[in-house]
């Protein structure tokens, strides 16, 4: 007996009993056997909280992002292997590269967010408020990572991006988590969680896997925990109805499901290029991994006096797709999970038969490349057809979760936005069309019943990836049915890894727990020009106080003549009647020059370059005669890698620029960063 394991509490674990049978998706052959009979699941969330998470806690975000990096290469390493058990699952190549290799992707996105944080464990969150009028007293929000495990349940269809797509988030916010893969596909999973464990990249305790049933893992979890579930919305709410999660208000991120839609737009004709990208994009999510995919197009809205033709056409497209074992190059659709998804995809379509007809594809044969129907889980693509759509509930409520996907007529504009919320919530929406207004009255209409919208065109077609593409840096979940949540979306999912605390006390106490420089703090003054310190001697709040500066009107000509800024404000006195200004004021920029002018230490030393600029404020003018100074402080400090052996160790340093007049008064501030070599190469 082929047995999978269970990676509980650093070790590999081989449930009791027989356990579920795992067939081969496309020969029916029994090729594994999956059991997490006997585990302590108890056990495995103490062991995460008390081993994984303190481990991930103490590192910062570059080293918890360097982590995820170094994971991807070596993950990378492996693809053949991977390649060749996903073929087992149904999936053909270009299945098994989204699942495979977009889950690598999401490591490589998430190891590259890590640049957005700071070098620390926790974050800053938002930008800090003065709440006094002495500035003597603020406030600031902060993140940290959350002192339990993440759980995540996932789904059959995407075994290996299910699992990295979000234990990349939550390890780089620095919680451990606990994955639980669909058992009918859990053999890949198990797969590349071998080779994660086998690097020993990860921290003890921070990822482990259950092959088989959840158990009783979902009573004990607690407040500290986050549980992120991918299925379908019912049996979600039985999860999240659990009366452990509801009393100790336990977190729960639902992706569900859902009946996501393409409109083409009224505008669009049979021989403009949206045509033939609206066909391509409906055979492409009809096809890809045999439809099973929560955000596949499940409806088509086409106005009415293009029915006919735009299903033909389908047809067309649909009829050029071999089907059969996904080991064949010149297969385009492979199987689906097994005989049971095939038996509820069918059941499924029998409810929407009841108010359309099948307009391509049969539900008892199908033709196959390599392959034999009777063993292997095919079944033909299914396109639909419902005339009355405003009338039929079971086209906006049953989903077939396979090739299957229905087309119907709309009037105008605003009834496609309406047929598009009976789906009462989805994950994400197309529209098709050459004309922007028609776009945008979609797009903002339609946006609150869908967490994601595609605005398809020949501008952007041959790059675009795709209606049912969630991507690692925007949000993917959506609203009502499709599960009331979000995941990814950048530093947007870390945060739902992290407790936001607002923090209040004196600027300088702020500026001390956070490590960022906060406006009114203390500064440090020291003989050594900051410049002149490599970037491990500075810290946070050394300052330079530079000597003064008066603007004349020859500096403010000059300035015009030399950038051609000649803006009115600046060089024409007769033109400020009606305007703030009482006579020609100093250009912004001129004034930001200036301080650099006196900021900065000429000599060679460890600041190699000039970065750029993150913020910049003009608060009150500058007009011949004011005489200005600099308060420069180190701001915040952030490590930088080495591209390889021969580049320079160094990082990059944030500088906080008050410039202030004859009056104490601040007439601008900006962050300014500079690349600083370290001491140490």
């Amino acid at each position: 007996m082929n047995k999978l394991g269970n990676y509980a509490n650093g070790k590999w674990v081989y449930g009791e009993g027989d356990g579920q049978a795992l067939f081969n998706a496309v020969t029916g052959e029994e090729i594994f056997r999956a059991t997490s009979q006997g585990i302590d699941f108890k056990g495995m969330l103490d062991f995460g909280r008390k081993v994984g998470n303190p481990a991930l806690r103490k590192m910062t975000f570059q080293e918890r992002g360097r982590m995820l990096k170094s994971l991807a290469l070596h993950l990378r390493n492996h693809l053949d292997k991977f390649y060749s058990i996903s073929y087992l699952t149904g999936a053909t190549k270009a299945d098994s590269w989204i699942d495979i290799e977009g889950g690598i992707g999401n490591l490589f996105s998430y190891a590259s967010l890590r640049k957005k944080f700071p070098d620390t464990s926790f974050s800053i969150d938002g930008e800090g408020l003065n709440l006094s009028k002495n500035n003597t007293f603020m406030g600031q929000h902060i993140l940290v990572p959350k002192e339990g495990v993440a759980v995540h349940i996932n789904a059959f269809n995407f075994p290996v991006w299910g699992m990295l797509e979000k234990i990349a988030v939550n390890l780089l916010a620095g919680m451990p988590a606990i994955v639980k893969p669909a058992t009918i596909t859990s053999y890949l999973t198990e797969c590349v969680m071998k080779e994660i464990v086998a690097s020993g990249i990860l921290p003890d305790g921070s990822l482990q896997l259950i092959c088989g049933s959840a158990g009783d893992l979902l009573d004990h979890v607690t407040a500290q925990d986050v549980i992120t579930f991918t299925g379908s919305a019912s049996t979600g709410l039985k999860l999240k109805s659990r009366p452990n999660i509801l009393e100790q208000n336990v977190p729960f991120n639902m992706e569900a499901d859902s009946l996501n839609c393409i409109v083409l737009g009224e505008d669009v004709k049979p021989d403009m290029p949206e045509w033939d990208i609206f066909i391509r994009e409906i055979r492409k999510e009809m096809t890809v991994k045999a439809g099973q995919k929560c955000t596949a197009i499940r409806r088509i809205f086409v106005p009415g006096n293009k029915i006919e033709e735009v299903w033909k056409a389908i047809s067309k497209a649909l009829s050029q797709t071999p089907i059969g074992d996904p080991r064949n190059e010149k297969v385009r659709m492979g199987a689906l999970a097994g005989h049971i998804q095939v038996l509820e995809v069918k059941t499924q379509v029998q409810k929407l038969l009841a108010s359309s007809q099948i307009v391509y594809g049969s539900l008892d044969s199908v033709e196959l490349v390599d392959a034999d129907s009777k063993k292997g889980a095919f079944m033909s693509p299914l396109l639909l057809l419902n005339q009355t759509p405003v009338h039929a509930d079971p086209v906006h409520t049953v989903e077939a979760f396979g090739p299957v996907s229905t087309i119907m007529p709309y009037k105008n504009m605003d009834e496609a936005v309406e047929l598009s919320k009976k789906g009462k919530g989805s994950l994400c929406s197309t529209i098709v069309t050459a004309n922007d207004q028609i776009a945008k009255e979609y797009a903002i209409s339609a946006a609150t019943h869908h967490g994601r919208i595609l605005i398809l065109n020949r501008d952007c077609a041959k790059e675009s990836t795709g209606h049912g593409s969630p991507l690692p840096m925007l949000v993917h979940g959506g609203p009502g049915r499709a599960g009331g949540g979000e995941e990814m979306g950048g530093i947007r999912g870390v945060k739902h890894y992290m407790q936001r605390s607002a923090l209040q006390g004196s600027p300088t106490t702020i500026t001390a727990i956070t490590d960022i420089y906060q406006p009114h703090a203390q500064q440090t003054e020291e003989i050594i020009h900051p410049f002149r310190k490599y970037f491990e001697e500075l810290a946070i709040g050394d300052t330079v106080v530079t000597h003064k500066r008066t603007i004349t009107e020859t500096d403010i000509v000059n300035f015009a003549n030399l950038s051609w800024d000649h803006f009115y404000a600046h060089t024409d006195h007769t033109s400020l009647e009606g305007t703030v200004f009482e006579k020609p004021v100093a250009h912004g920029y001129l004034i930001l020059s200036a301080a650099a002018g006196l900021f900065v230490d000429a000599r060679k030393g460890p600041v190699l370059l000039n970065y750029g600029i993150e913020e910049c404020r003009f608060l009150k003018p500058v007009y011949a005669g004011t005489t200005i100074g600099v308060r420069l402080t180190c701001k915040e400090k952030v490590e930088q890698d080495k591209k390889d052996d021969a580049d320079v160790a160094k990082g990059i340093v944030k500088w906080y620029v008050d410039v202030y007049d004859d009056t104490g008064e601040s007439v601008a501030i900006a962050t300014i960063l500079t690349m600083v070599k370290k001491i140490n190469q």
